[in-house]
């Protein structure tokens, strides 16, 4: 059984402890039970080469500050796999390391995606030699993983504009309606090329995308899809002005 490929918005740590997104991933869990692995992308992870995870117990990674300390505390003990990361390796020609873990674009996810920490993890670099194309040409690479009942995740953001971030909540700017609207529906239609020219879909693209480690990820999740698959969305909402919490399932 061919495996679908996820992408979740993250938006803050603090989503790790619960609040209006966790139900959502928790359905994404139930929905997706419990396959033989994931390999996953974080915003989080950038290296000048492309690595993978490679322990049997990856270290829960708190890669932020200005957080409480019950946040802090929280680790998230899913098992690696070491042969899944071999697996990658030979797929992409990625370097396994035990440098690194699993980061909060991972952990503060997948601890309501599979709150037993039970399915094996791995992460896979962001390699910044690469640009768009190159990440989504190297993202095709791991197709054959799905038909290996592994699934493929990305963690980032559509829209992630910390600069125009309202603190106190508010309604979303425009801009970050419009290009969270348009990648959807570049998703819809498997319009990749859109979506590797990004800075082309919408007015005002780049204030929605000011940096783009947190929209590459989206680019390994869209680079699954087949034809017939199913698209569809979860966590459909942009928090605090500019910061898209939007999922997407393909297949």
């Amino acid at each position: 059984m061919r495996e679908p490929a996820v992408f979740f918005g993250h938006g803050s740590p603090m989503n790790a402890l619960g609040g209006p997104h966790a139900e959502g991933w928790r359905r994404v869990g139930e929905d997706l039970g419990k396959p033989a692995g994931v390999v996953m992308v974080s915003a989080h992870w950038e290296t000048q080469g492309l690595g993978v995870t490679a322990q049997e117990r990856p270290p829960t990674i708190h890669d932020f500050g200005n957080f409480g300390p019950e946040l802090h505390a929280m680790q998230y003990p899913a098992p690696g796999s070491p042969g899944l990361a071999r697996r990658v390796a030979e797929l992409t020609g990625a370097v396994q390391t035990d440098g690194w873990g699993l980061d909060h674009g991972t952990w503060s996810v997948l601890a309501h995606v599979w709150p037993e920490a039970d399915v094996p993890i791995v992460q896979l670099s962001l390699d910044r030699r690469l640009d768009a194309r190159g990440h989504f040409e190297l993202a095709r690479r791991l197709k054959p993983l799905r038909d290996e009942g592994v699934v493929i995740a990305g963690s980032g953001d559509f829209v992630h504009n910390l600069r125009t971030w309202k603190r106190d909540g508010g309604e979303a700017y425009d801009w970050a309606v419009a290009f969270n609207d348009a990648v959807k529906a570049a998703l819809t239609r498997g319009d990749h090329d859109a979506l590797i020219d990004w800075v082309g879909l919408a007015e005002d693209a780049q204030l929605s995308v000011p940096t783009d480690e947190h929209f590459l990820p989206l680019l390994y999740v869209a680079a699954q899809a087949e034809p017939g698959d199913d698209v569809s969305f979860f966590n459909d909402v942009i928090e605090g002005g500019s910061i898209s919490m939007t999922g997407v399932r393909i297949g």
